[in-house]
Parts: structure tokens; C-alpha cells; sequence
């Protein structure tokens, strides 16, 4: 077995959500969980096809985040993965619509940051070990990073 590192290749406004699910009734279902999480929501997701015809599936409602999807997807080669582009809109405003879809086994990851994905090549194909989502820590929140994280938190809507 080999390990290797795929970076996730993405411009710093969009977000990407990495999972594993299957079945190809995959990219229909996370379309549709997607198309109905709200009207603004702009995205393109690829699935990872694991067997009969091993495509790299595809659907969106954007051809610059669907072909983004693509491009990913085919560099990761991990079989029943699917990976999402976000623009729009954010990863909390979807994760549980994607949850919730059936085929839908496994979240890695649902960031705006730089984002490594480890992967294992066996003989049989490739599989996702895990993701580096961003930086490590450079110390420990003061109180007046509580305070900022709160306001943040405040202007964005999401406390009171």
C-alpha cells in the first residue's frame, strides 16, 4: 500500500464538502438536497463511480464548480467519493440535507480552507484515509478572542 497527499485545488471563496457514499443514485440525491437547501446556492459535485463503468459522475447548478468538481475528484480516484463545491452559500447551511441523503456514508470534510486529502492506493483502486483541513493551532483563545469569536458569530446571524 502507498499513501499520497491530493490538495484540494479551489479558489478561496468557495467551499468544498468531501464525503464517501454509494451507489450512483448518489449524484441525484446530493443535486437535489442541494438545488432545495436555497435558491442562491451556487455548487458542482463529482462522484467517484466504483465499479461497472468507473465514472467520475457529475451534476450542478454552476459549469465552473461542476468542472471544479471534476478536475478534484479525478485527482482523489478514491472510489464512492463524492466532492462538492460551494459558492453562496456555506457548509453548515447543507450538511444536514446531506446527511440525511441515503447514500451519504461518511463526511471528511466541509471547509473554505486549504484541504489535503490522504489517500491509499492498493491494488484494487484508491481510498481516502483522512483530510488535512487547514492549519495546526498557534496557541490557545484569550478572552478577547471569545469576545471576537461571539461577535463574529453576531454579525453573521447566527447568535443572537
Amino acid at each position: 500500500m502507498e499513501f499520497l497527499t491530493v490538495e484540494i485545488e479551489k479558489p478561496e471563496d468557495v467551499n468544498v464538502i468531501l464525503g464517501q457514499s454509494h451507489f450512483i443514485k448518489t449524484v441525484n440525491d446530493v443535486y437535489e438536497a442541494l438545488v432545495g437547501s436555497g435558491p442562491h446556492l451556487r455548487f458542482g459535485l463529482a462522484f467517484c463511480e466504483a465499479s461497472g463503468p468507473c465514472l467520475v459522475r457529475r451534476a450542478g447548478n454552476d459549469e465552473e464548480l461542476t468542472a471544479l468538481a471534476v478536475k478534484n475528484a479525478s485527482a482523489i480516484g478514491a472510489g464512492h467519493s463524492f466532492i462538492v463545491f460551494l459558492r453562496e452559500g456555506f457548509p453548515v447551511n447543507v450538511l444536514n440535507q446531506l446527511k440525511q441523503v441515503p447514500e451519504v456514508c461518511h463526511i471528511f470534510c466541509a471547509s473554505a480552507n486549504r484541504v489535503e486529502v490522504i489517500v491509499a492506493q492498493t491494488e484494487l483502486g484508491r481510498g481516502i484515509a483522512g483530510v488535512v483541513d487547514g492549519a495546526s493551532p498557534r496557541g490557545v483563545e484569550t478572552e478577547d478572542d471569545v469576545a471576537a469569536r461571539h461577535d463574529l458569530l453576531r454579525r453573521i446571524g447566527y447568535k443572537l
